[in-house]
């Protein structure tokens, strides 16, 4: 038997400012291929420990001063070119986690092979545009940005699309951006969803569990964090709210006594779903790792039934579906879940499929196939 050659892999993500799903799929990777460098295009290591010791290389970007590249998110034209100045030339396989501008490093060899793993089609660009030129979540600059984005986005779509066209292999993260793939990039992809730490979790029997509902995200306009305070009011429910966002005080503003605020804390957030009654999430998510973070915890997940929901949660099984962003569908989903006993083992059983393990050896599976399959003698 022939000894294969052994591919030198880089890693490449958008950036690394902050702790979140799309890193959690960086971690993975990094744990597939440990000798693989990082590439990104800025990186705080003072907000996110976990790369602590791992070989994490950044553009040009990293060298301006603070205060601008805190702001890099309004400049994605200048992310592009970080990228596209990268030297990957030493390497066989590219491995990109995207939802922005990763996507853009070039190809220098044609033995050599970029794998995309699409977290979703630039949102702004391509399917929530409209939703975000009317509330592009920015605060005060919401004008400024509305103003920009019909000069700014038509040119960096046609560059984002002709991007994708470069890449060999698509990888979705959920049914909903695989089919976003396909209408925006015209090009097929396969779905491995999101690795999930199913083993951080220990739920708590049914008859030890809280009366308290949670509601857990970034707290920014699409994330509707404001139908769960609202149906919470109505209901008189006990609501935790936990993280924080561009819209944290309007939230805190429209709370009613049952409602309280909590600190994005891990720990405290783990114990929390532990013994939760349930989990509110009223976003349409590209995926929604934290609804299954809460199945793992034996919590029940209370959704609006479009988007990643749908790979996650099974309407009357592990959860309850509503079918409008609105408070009354939202109480109708609460009170429809008030009625069914869930059963915390079930739960946790069925968050088991999306273990961190077995998406490691699923990327490590499918990128060394595509890499050998190309460069077969």
């Amino acid at each position: 038997m022939t000894n294969k050659k052994q591919p030198k892999i880089a890693i490449v993500h958008d950036w690394i400012t902050n702790k979140g799903g799309a890193e959690r799929v960086v971690l993975a990777f990094h744990d597939a291929f440990p000798d693989a460098p990082i590439f990104t295009s800025v990186y705080t290591p003072e907000n996110i420990d976990w790369f602590d010791g791992m070989d994490v290389r950044t553009t040009y970007l990293q060298d301006l001063p603070k205060i601008l590249r805190k702001l890099h998110k309004f400049f994605p034209i200048l992310r592009v070119r970080a990228f596209q100045k990268l030297d990957l030339s030493e390497y066989d396989i590219i491995l990109s986690s995207c939802s922005a501008e990763a996507k853009q490093v070039k190809k220098t060899r044609p033995d050599q092979i970029h794998i995309c793993y699409c977290h979703t089609p630039i949102r702004y660009y391509w399917s929530h545009y409209d939703e975000y030129r009317k509330n592009p979540g920015f605060g005060k600059l919401n004008w400024l940005v509305r103003l920009t984005m019909p000069l700014f986005v038509p040119p960096l779509r046609n560059t984002d699309f002709k991007a994708a066209q470069e890449i060999d292999f698509f990888i979705a993260n959920s049914s909903e951006v695989k089919a976003r793939i396909e209408k925006y990039y015209k090009k097929p992809a396969i779905i491995i969803n999101p690795p999930v730490d199913v083993k951080r979790f220990t739920p708590t029997s049914l008859k030890k569990r809280g009366d308290y509902y949670m509601a857990f995200s970034r707290q920014i306009p699409y994330k509707r964090i404001d139908l769960a305070i609202s149906a919470a009011n109505e209901l008189k429910l006990p609501l935790r709210v936990y993280g924080d966002g561009s819209e944290h005080q309007k939230l805190v503003d429209m709370a009613g006594p049952t409602v309280k605020f909590y600190p994005g804390d891990h720990d405290a957030i783990t114990k929390a779903f532990n013994s939760a009654k349930g989990y509110i999430f009223p976003a349409m998510e590209d995926f929604g790792i934290v609804q299954a973070e809460s199945l793992a915890s034996g919590t029940p997940v209370i959704c609006y039934g479009k988007g990643g929901a749908l790979d996650i949660i099974r309407d009357g099984e592990t959860g309850v579906y509503f079918n409008k962003q609105t408070t009354k569908s939202v109480i109708t989903a609460i009170k429809k879940a008030e009625t069914i006993q869930f059963d915390p083992k079930l739960l946790n059983m069925r968050a088991k499929r999306f273990d961190a393990g077995l998406f490691v050896n699923k990327i490590k599976k499918v990128t060394l196939d595509h890499y050998y399959d190309k460069n077969r003698n």
